[in-house]
């Protein structure tokens, strides 16, 4: 075993939860900005099933997400990519745009907090490992 290997796992997954975050921030940002163009599709970007999928992967085993379907699971973290995808309009009004400014809002706090919460981890894991290379001092 690799000294470092649980500093680098757990820092690669927090980097790619970062880079994840980011990329959700964006979609929930042009959501906003679209909220009063006619016949703009609200999308969301989904990653989170996907990265627990990869998380708890065993090599060499698949996982199924359909009776009729077989999905390959991501080999590693660094795999994962999470989809963005439209979501139809329910609301009825006509200009067919089901973009809710306040629930874009809910969900930037929340993606937010969430990207806070894996920077300040990744900090706390350099912080330990500065400490540890500086023998702790």
């Amino acid at each position: 075993m690799k000294l470092l290997d649980p500093f680098d796992s757990n820092m690669k997954l927090l980097a790619k939860v970062l880079d994840l975050r980011s990329a959700k921030q964006n979609v929930i940002a042009t959501n906003i900005a679209n909220a009063e163009t006619p016949g703009f599709a609200k999308k969301e970007f989904l990653f989170e099933d996907e990265l627990k999928q990869a998380i708890h992967a065993k090599p060499g085993t698949l996982a199924t997400t359909h009776s009729n379907h077989i999905a390959i699971t991501p080999e590693n973290i660094s795999s994962v990519s999470g989809n963005i995808r439209d979501v139809k309009d329910k609301t009825g009004i006509g200009d067919e745009n089901g973009v809710s400014v306040d629930m874009e809002m809910m969900d930037l706090a929340e993606n937010e907090l969430l990207y806070e919460t894996a920077a300040q981890l990744l900090k706390k894991k350099f912080s330990m490992l500065s400490y540890v290379v500086q023998e702790g001092k």
